[in-house]
């Protein structure tokens, strides 16, 4: 399978070194493009226009972070800061904008209620991506105790 156009959200999980790493290395087979977007999410009390300076920050350092992968596998990526009320539909809505064959996301291990979940971001984009979608899965060596 070849990749013009990579999606890659990142969230700030180890997982996503990873997927912005295996996204660089599919990219490159075709001369693709890569493109790492990080999403605010806003509480609905505030406006959609809202500056909040410490998470713009740390979305800042995360896309950095992404940038650093990217550099250290010489290739060459986009990144962009969204913001919205949940993370999901944006992911989507860019995946659609910029045409994208692929949105790879590092995803890490979570518990709900004793049992592992996706959350709700993942299925949501499961379900409504117009294209392939990987998930890369940070393993955990579990915590003995």
């Amino acid at each position: 399978m070849d990749f013009n156009r990579i999606l890659v959200p990142v969230a700030g999980t180890e997982a996503d070194d990873e997927a912005t790493r295996l996204a660089c290395r599919f990219a490159r087979r075709t001369k693709g493009k890569v493109r790492a977007i990080y999403v605010i999410t806003l509480k609905r009390s505030l406006p959609l226009d809202a500056e909040i300076e410490s998470e713009t920050r740390k979305a800042e350092e995360i896309l950095a972070r992404a940038q650093s992968v990217a550099d250290e596998e010489d290739y060459e990526i986009e990144t962009d800061l969204l913001q919205a009320r949940e993370a999901g539909p944006p992911i989507v809505e860019e995946a659609v904008e910029y045409n994208v064959d692929l949105i790879l996301m590092g995803i890490k291990y979570k518990r709900a209620f004793g049992q592992f979940s996706l959350g709700s971001v993942v299925p949501y984009i499961l379900e409504n991506a117009p294209c392939r979608v990987i998930l890369y899965h940070q393993y955990t060596a579990p915590v003995s105790g």
